[in-house]
């Protein structure tokens, strides 16, 4: 679809409805911008999630500061700040956070898609190589070779390729 302004792809499309009428206007990210429709703005999914788990919490975020994930390491601040998980064990440790957002974004808190079929590692299993892979991946980090080796080849031993 093109631009009804200039002959540009359209990027933005607006609907209006008035008196049971619809209008729509198809326009370029430019022409756009020109007719004050929409502001200039990069999507920063980080500071969007802030937004959205601070408006949840409220008094837990200093309980929740204190969290940290025992199988990946990460801290529920690093989530915060970065908008992503270190492991699926997040989840639990970070329920109490994660569950207000959840709910807002997909209207549950409880999965009901499908899950991955080649998982056949149990949560503990799973766990044990995220471990593996995070003490590897500081191994690399702090240059120290022999042990990344020995990580490696472990991680090898117990089915774990990547």
């Amino acid at each position: 679809m093109k631009c009804q302004f200039c002959s540009n792809p359209a990027t933005v499309h607006l609907t209006d409805i008035v008196d049971s009428h619809k209008k729509e206007l198809h326009l370029c990210q430019s022409c756009a911008e020109q007719h004050h429709l929409i502001q200039k703005q990069e999507l920063n999914l980080p500071a969007i999630l802030q937004s959205l788990i601070g408006q949840h919490l409220g008094p837990q975020t200093d309980e929740l500061a204190r969290l940290t994930c025992p199988a990946c390491g990460i801290k529920y601040m690093e989530f915060r700040a970065q908008g992503r998980l270190g492991c699926p064990h997040d989840y639990v440790v970070f329920r109490a956070g994660l569950a207000p957002l959840l709910q807002r974004i997909h209207r549950s808190n409880h999965h009901l898609g499908k899950f991955p079929q080649r998982s056949v590692l149990a949560p503990e299993q799973q766990a044990e190589l995220v471990e593996l892979r995070r003490r590897l991946q500081s191994a690399i980090d702090r240059e120290a070779y022999e042990e990344a080796a020995r990580l490696r080849d472990l991680l090898r031993r117990k089915g774990c390729h990547g």
